[in-house]
């Protein structure tokens, strides 16, 4: 073959070569669909106004929820409910979450002061107990969900009790004479009409949520023979007198028992403060977080419930000052010593003995101010 013959073939095959792939199309990317892309959503952020009782969330619990949502939660407080109900009634308004009791939740949901809640929002409801949750007070948690609860119950000194050759066990303690005069000037009763009237209905084998002006006129009998072996009724310094020893026998909260007797171990005192749910049952008291109708951040505020519903975060408060907890994942974290508190978490048939309040009629709360004005000058 001579040389411009390979030569021409050469060119040629280079030609076929170059028109083959000019021809060929490139394959285009395959276009993303809007539904394959990952959705990003950034977290809520900003300040979250939190209405709430003093010393009711632990300050490492507030450092960790700032520090997560890059958030700042600014705290205002309130001593009961009655004052949390009278100061929204009179306009106040701005409050992202507040922590209402049951009763007065129910009257918040009646008079449209709440925000629906976000289920979605909130994957952690499924950390909580169960026998918490869908109450008479909120079916089906639209509004709230449970934050912590107490119980009312008798707390006592025990080396003064044995002492005296009593051994309180049940309201008898508080409200028979011949039992509570054995240690008269020694006791205290709370400075509330709710739970004292709520004991001694109790200790009479009443509902404590009757309406019947006869079963108050009874309760209100029982009261009055009881109170001469009592000191006060005192519902602001009781947690000292029973840590210093000064009152040996009381009717108060789980939780503050809880606290006087960490104060008397700290003050090494040779006694201990006992608190016992009253054989006949107690009062339960579940406070709630809800959202107010007019939250400037709601979205925070959705993020605020569910952050304190994974359980360590639950668990805080219950090692910060022996509050009961309707978390079931926040009860490993919570510490042994307040886990064998029975006034607090009581067991199951126990449990079934306690009962929360409802809001009594506006006529009925008038008698029994009426009734307890009388019990208090007499």
């Amino acid at each position: 073959m001579t040389a411009p013959t390979l030569r021409a073939l050469l060119a040629a095959a280079f030609c076929l070569a170059l028109a083959a792939a000019c021809g060929k199309k490139e394959e285009a990317a395959p276009a993303k669909s809007p539904a394959a892309e990952t959705k990003v959503e950034t977290k809520p952020t900003g300040s979250l106004n939190l209405y709430n009782w003093n010393n009711y969330i632990a300050p490492e619990t507030i450092a960790r929820f700032e520090k997560e949502f890059n958030a700042k939660i600014v705290q205002t407080y309130f001593s009961d409910n009655e004052e949390m109900l009278a100061k929204l009634a009179a306009g106040a308004t701005g409050y992202d979450i507040i922590v209402p009791t049951s009763n007065a939740l129910e009257v918040l949901i009646k008079k449209g002061d709440l925000q629906l809640l976000d289920p979605g929002k909130l994957p952690n409801l499924k950390n909580m107990k169960p026998e918490f949750m869908n109450t008479e007070f909120d079916p089906g948690n639209k509004y709230s969900v449970p934050y912590a609860y107490s119980t009312t119950v008798i707390g006592f000194n025990d080396k003064r009790m044995k002492a005296a050759g009593l051994e309180p066990r049940g309201f008898e303690a508080l409200f028979d004479p011949k039992v509570a005069c054995k240690v008269k000037g020694h006791i205290t009763v709370l400075d509330s009409p709710d739970e004292v009237f709520s004991a001694a209905f109790i200790f009479l084998g009443i509902d404590p949520n009757t309406t019947s002006n006869d079963d108050y006129k009874r309760a209100a009998e029982t009261i009055k023979k009881a109170k001469p072996c009592w000191a006060a009724f005192n519902s602001s310094s009781y947690i000292k007198e029973m840590s210093t020893g000064n009152i040996w026998l009381a009717l108060g909260y789980s939780v503050d028992f809880f606290q006087a007797n960490q104060d008397a171990a700290a003050a090494k005192q040779d006694f201990k403060v006992v608190s016992v749910i009253p054989s006949q049952g107690a009062v339960l008291s579940v406070d709630n977080m809800v959202v107010h109708k007019s939250a400037p951040n709601p979205a925070l505020a959705h993020a605020f419930i569910n952050f304190m519903m994974e359980g360590q975060n639950a668990a805080e408060l219950s090692n910060l000052i022996g509050s009961g907890n309707a978390n079931a994942e926040a009860m490993q974290f919570i510490k042994p010593e307040v886990k064998a508190n029975v006034s607090v978490f009581p067991d199951f048939e126990t449990m079934k003995k306690l009962r929360q309040l409802r809001l009594l009629p506006a006529e009925q709360r008038r008698e029994r101010g009426q009734l307890w004005t009388e019990i208090k000058v007499r």
